[in-house]
């Protein structure tokens, strides 16, 4: 029987598309500020909503204990309860649809022999990878329901740059598949293409940091930080020592975001340019096109989301529009590795 074969590549697109799915619901549920209304966390039974009012009662009694309701949402009637409820319940359930999407198929797969040695230790890995999200969201939750009504921003960062890893990882798993024989590699190009993954990696950390610190609300400018100015004075001056700065004060978290979009766009114009100076395969030149338009959609998104100061279809966009400039930067790097 072969090993590796199209159902098993189609088992691995379908995990990416899904986490996708997820990364998009992911952003409502943090801008629409859903992710503290679930206050406990039951694998099984947390799949069913409240389904009569005595349940939705309960929930809501539940959720007034903690410091969200009681130092912002005081105010909360049970409808404005529910309207917040679904986008959490909705991101979990989606959580543990991924988590069967990934362990029945394999399970299968294994059973039927239709894995090779190799996809099995990869596969194994995405697994680890994907319960290690599910730790890290249950982790990233609990910060936000002992003293302070909000999540750590630290969390939410590795919360969500670990889905984002899962998935570029998926998906680089399904290209080896797609794509069995050597790859066309280009040292130089190959070098500056795992530069800028790392840069575009780090980046989406601070984009993180700007979503959990709510750091997009303010100075909503551009191309200055406010007028005349392009670092504001409060980049220095919010924390104490001056480098929590720029990992946690607001200001300065937004600064970083702000400078490291340069920093991508000119390594992915660097990236392009040197990709017109020799002969590239058909799917190499359509990783940097593809490089090329991401980054410059995905720049004037980041701008409009600061100048029209995050409103949530803009500020969903703006993520997926990071996520998918990550996917492409993986498949480029795949089409110019060993």
């Amino acid at each position: 029987m072969m090993k590796d074969n199209k159902y098993v590549i189609y088992w691995l697109l379908a995990g990416c598309l899904l986490i996708f799915t997820m990364v998009v619901v992911g952003g409502i549920t943090r801008l629409t500020h859903s992710g503290l209304s679930m206050s406990d966390y039951n694998l099984i039974t947390g799949t069913i909503p409240p389904l009569n009012e005595t349940e939705w009662e309960e929930a809501f009694e539940l959720y007034k204990q903690y410091p969200e309701f009681q130092k912002l949402n005081y105010n909360f009637t049970i409808e404005d309860f529910k309207s917040i409820y679904f986008w959490e319940w909705f991101h979990r359930v989606l959580g543990r649809v991924i988590g069967l999407v990934f362990i029945i198929p394999f399970i299968y797969f294994l059973i039927r022999k239709q894995l090779s040695r190799p996809t099995i230790y990869k596969a194994l890995i995405l697994l680890a990878m994907g319960g290690f999200q599910g730790f890290l969201g249950w982790y990233m939750v609990k910060s936000g329901l002992v003293d302070r009504p909000d999540v750590s921003h630290y969390r939410l960062a590795a919360h969500l740059s670990t889905a984002f890893l899962t998935c570029a990882y998926t998906l680089w798993v399904a290209l080896d598949l797609l794509f069995p024989k050597k790859k066309e590699a280009v040292l130089k190009m190959r070098k500056i293409i795992r530069w800028s993954f790392a840069l575009l990696f780090i980046q989406i950390v601070y984009g993180a940091f700007v979503a959990g610190l709510d750091a997009g609300f303010l100075h909503n400018h551009w191309p200055m930080m406010s007028e005349g100015q392009f670092m504001h004075d409060t980049v220095y001056s919010e924390q104490s020592p001056l480098w929590k700065n720029f990992i946690e004060g607001k200001s300065g978290v937004q600064f970083m975001h702000r400078s490291l979009a340069y920093l991508v766009v000119i390594s992915i114009v660097i990236i392009w340019r040197k990709s017109k100076q020799i002969s590239l395969s058909r799917y190499q030149k359509m990783g940097v096109n593809s490089l090329l338009i991401l980054v410059a959609l995905q720049f004037v998104l980041g701008v409009l989301t600061i100048l029209m100061q995050v409103p949530v279809w803009l500020g969903v966009a703006h993520q997926l529009g990071a996520f998918l400039l990550l996917m492409s930067m993986t498949f480029t790097m795949h089409r110019f590795s060993k």
